[in-house]
């Protein structure tokens, strides 16, 4: 019988909460104990427990009873720890080491999005032994299909989108709602389909406001007297105003008819994940432990083609998944007499 000692390993969750981070630590945390015995300690806010070596040992019991809770039991942060370290002016990394290898941890596994995987790069090449696991609500992280997250978003946005119809349709509006996605518009594309939206704004998308408001004029020509506008909050607009805000009041202006804005703003982050964010964060938590198991380390975990698979985290860092204007939704949603904002 081996004598050695078990595998320690630690988990961390970083940057922006969204549906699914319980999931995926639990994910983890029971593959390691149960399939494979090893011991697992959690990091408190992100990046910084590491550096703070602010930790708890999680045993199979605290894992119990997380899987359909939202946010993160291990809290989040957005430290960066290689932010001033070009000025010379951060010992944070050397931090890091000195807790990795004095807590004798045989690998970290790092749950974020593009800024966590970037991170765990820099740390890969520090010498550590590190794994990523996706997390998004925007879904643009690069190298993988999908991101926990995003498919929670994608309800929530939608059910909002169905809401506003009522209205819409009732006081004869142009209703307006604002999703997330700085630089990807996957929810917008998405929400916007699954809702029924007429104009759907995105970042990848220059639109013109005339080419907006000429599609709403032709709608309500046709007898057609509300128009659903989806929009990306990372759509070009003036940075002192909302973007749907900015095309409230551009709308009304050219066309005269009564607009109304809502921003969904932190509502689409937060709450229990949806039944699939639930399954893939599973997926993606027991994943990430085997890759360990098998000494794969410097990889983030991902889904291509349904299948799971690895990608190397340098070829990860300061990629960005976004909506191709040639996405076949898109083209099918064109045909369908969707607007995006770019015909004038």
């Amino acid at each position: 019988m081996s004598s050695s000692k078990p595998k320690r390993i630690g988990i961390l969750t970083a940057g922006g909460d969204c549906p699914g981070l319980n999931a995926a630590i639990r994910g983890v945390g029971k593959t390691a104990i149960v399939e494979y015995g090893m011991e697992v300690i959690g990091f408190t806010a992100g990046y910084a427990g590491l550096i703070q070596k602010d930790y708890m040992l999680l045993k199979e019991s605290d894992l119990s009873g997380i899987l359909t809770l939202g946010g993160t039991i291990l809290g989040t942060s957005r430290e960066k720890p290689y932010r001033f370290v070009n000025e010379g002016d951060s010992d944070k990394p050397e931090l890091i080491k000195q807790n990795y290898h004095e807590l004798e941890l045989d690998a970290v596994v790092c749950i974020g999005g593009n800024g966590t995987m970037k991170t765990a790069d820099r740390l890969r090449k520090e010498g550590l032994n590190v794994v990523g696991i996706p997390k998004t609500i925007d879904n643009d992280v690069w190298g993988t299909d999908i991101t926990f997250g995003f498919d929670s978003a994608l309800q929530i946005a939608t059910e909002a989108i169905d809401r506003l119809h009522t209205t819409a349709n009732s006081h004869q509006r142009v209703m307006i709602i604002e999703v997330m996605g700085h630089h990807a518009g996957w929810i917008a594309l998405y929400a916007g389909m699954a809702g029924g939206g007429d104009i759907i704004l995105l970042p990848e998308i220059p639109y013109n406001i005339r080419s907006v408001c000429k599609k709403i004029e032709e709608r309500y020509e046709s007898k057609k007297p509300y128009s659903i506008v989806v929009v990306a909050e990372g759509i070009d607009h003036p940075k002192k105003m909302s973007a749907a805000s900015h095309l409230a009041e551009a709308i009304q202006t050219y066309t005269e008819i009564e607009t109304r804005e809502t921003v969904l703003g932190y509502v689409q982050r937060g709450g229990s994940p949806s039944p699939m964010d639930r399954i893939l964060a599973t997926r993606y938590g027991a994943f990430a432990t085997q890759c360990i198991a098998d000494g794969n380390f410097g990889t983030m975990v991902a889904m291509k083609n349904n299948q799971l698979t690895t990608v190397p985290l340098e070829e990860i860092s300061d990629k960005l998944s976004l909506v191709d204007k040639d996405h076949p939704l898109i083209l099918k949603a064109r045909r369908m007499g969707v607007a995006f904002g770019d015909e004038y």
